[in-house]
């Protein structure tokens, strides 16, 4: 674990959590498992409010707890699960595009709460869907009114939902298969209720209340639901190789790729190099319907896929039209190569990205092949190697014709260390994101009075205008921001949604260099 890894998981948790919670934290990431009165003593914490911040961080599944032989419960920090806090924008975009708003609110909800049943996820995110639909549209209750406890979706999708089995118990566990009703989804606000038995039940739970009867807990009171991360990994991982097909061959090519990953998603592992061999006619099978392409045209792009060099697809086997597979460990550096080349670019210009993806092709070089295959004179050749060696993007390897070493009977050669560069770059992208969240919050910092004011000003407005305010008060109220305030206040919200997107971006080359760099260290 490197310094820039424990700054940024200390801004991350700083930022979402508080200070106290990221003073236990960032103590758990540096020591590693401490005892919850050595994490007192040492951290200067009251034990009630270590207490409180270690709930918080086991509840968002950024600490575990074990029992150790002398009896003493230990906790441990995790930094690569605090690390996909960056992360959680993109999870939230992603279940927007495949499932829709209520997708998107569910795993919003999980993500901020770190695990929650299903009937408070289903609770919640009705209300929230009362309150921004038109026309109190809620979410709906499914036709047979029972969901199935397992990692599928609502729609069937599998994986995206995870079950914590944190509070199983052994009864629980020796069940194959249980089911429960789902709870009505009600929201808040005036909206008809969906059932009879929803009115009568809600009555009678007043009635308890006011009697001061004990309410009966929810029928799924003690089973937790989160966010399956690695699954939104997976699909992150198959969004990369289409793109990569795509850039490599065309649209086609990719949408079959796109296809093969599609069917075999929930047959292969995670952990597999490759997918499971498909035919070429279940394939042609399960293409979509918008590609009118012959058998005799997708065997002729199956073909070119296999023969390709980067070895995007590789063919198994000649049974059902021949069996093709999809590779998934990025084991090769073509596909982690392309960030590492993209990133060179800028720094040292598009002469190095060329030398570098060169030494990418030709694995070892001397510096008269360099100046030949990249077609650049020799000085600036020799400067652009000795600035990337300098920066540890290429290396040099020494081979001698005699035991003595001379420099005058010696080949030097240039190549490029992938895992070395990968690692190199992975340290930069978090130091970047460190650098942005500090500059970020630094400039919030600076004009908080005047954000403040905009806000107290956006409150009054808006509780006028509910008032039913004339045009003349509106226009006053909105006049106690000047002009140059409200420019400044332009120049700042331009600047932070350029710092956020800066964010999601290097996360994106992050994601990239982390798949490579455990695949590389993975043996399948």
């Amino acid at each position: 674990m490197t310094q820039a890894q424990i700054q940024l998981c200390s801004l991350l948790l700083l930022e979402h959590f508080g200070e106290i919670v990221e003073k236990i934290g960032s103590y758990l990431i540096r020591t590693g498992p401490q005892p919850l009165r050595g994490i007192s003593s040492d951290t200067g914490l009251l034990l009630d409010q270590v207490k409180k911040g270690l709930c918080v961080l086991i509840h968002h599944n950024l600490v575990t707890y074990q029992l150790q032989k002398r009896g003493v419960v230990e906790y441990e920090a995790h930094c690569p699960r605090v690390l996909r806090i960056l992360r959680y924008p993109r999870y939230i975009y992603t279940a927007k595009t495949l499932y829709g708003d209520t997708g998107e609110l569910v795993v919003e909800e999980l993500l901020l709460n770190g695990k929650m049943t299903m009937s408070a996820v289903v609770r919640k995110v009705a209300d929230r869907l009362t309150e921004t639909m038109e026309g109190g549209k809620g979410l709906k209750k499914p036709n047979d009114g029972i969901w199935e406890q397992e990692e599928v979706l609502p729609d069937g999708s599998q994986g995206v939902w995870e079950r914590s089995t944190t509070r199983w118990s052994p009864k629980t566990l020796g069940m194959s298969r249980r089911t429960w009703t789902c709870p009505c989804p009600t929201g808040k606000g005036k909206r008809r209720r969906s059932c009879e038995e929803e009115e009568s039940g809600e009555h009678k739970a007043k009635k308890q209340k006011k009697e001061g009867e004990s309410v009966e807990p929810p029928q799924d009171d003690g089973i937790y639901w989160q966010v399956n991360l690695d699954r939104f990994h997976q699909h992150f991982r198959d969004q990369g190789i289409v793109s990569a097909v795509a850039n490599r061959m065309d649209q086609t090519s990719s949408e079959i790729v796109r296809t093969m990953l599609r069917m075999s998603e929930v047959t292969t592992s995670s952990s597999a190099p490759y997918t499971q061999p498909l035919s070429s006619n279940e394939i042609f099978r399960s293409l979509p319907a918008g590609y009118n392409i012959g058998k005799q045209v997708l065997d002729q792009y199956l073909t070119l896929l296999a023969d390709d060099p980067l070895e995007f697809v590789g063919k198994s086997g000649d049974s059902g039209g021949g069996t093709y597979t999809v590779s998934i460990l990025w084991d090769n550096p073509p596909i982690p190569a392309l960030p590492s080349s993209k990133n060179n670019s800028p720094v040292f210009g598009s002469r190095c990205a060329r030398i570098f993806r060169l030494l990418l092709r030709k694995k070892h070089l001397e510096q008269k092949q360099v100046e030949d295959f990249a077609m650049i004179p020799a000085k600036e050749a020799k400067d652009m190697l000795y600035k990337m060696l300098s920066e540890n993007f290429v290396a040099l390897q020494e081979i001698p014709k005699t035991p003595d070493h001379a420099p005058s009977r010696t080949f030097y050669l240039y190549t490029v260390n992938v895992p070395s560069v990968a690692r190199m770059l992975l340290h930069r992208c978090y130091k970047s994101v460190a650098n942005l969240m500090e500059r970020r919050q630094y400039e919030t910092k600076e004009n908080k009075r005047l954000l403040e004011k905009s806000q107290r000003v956006e409150a009054i407005l808006a509780s006028m205008q509910a008032t039913g305010a004339e045009e003349a008060q509106l226009q006053e109220i909105e006049e106690m921001i000047t002009a140059p305030e409200r420019q400044q206040l332009e120049t700042l919200k331009r600047n932070v949604n350029k710092m956020d997107a800066s964010e999601n971006q290097v996360d994106e080359t992050i994601f990239v260099l982390e798949s490579f760099i455990e695949s590389t260290t993975r043996k399948p």
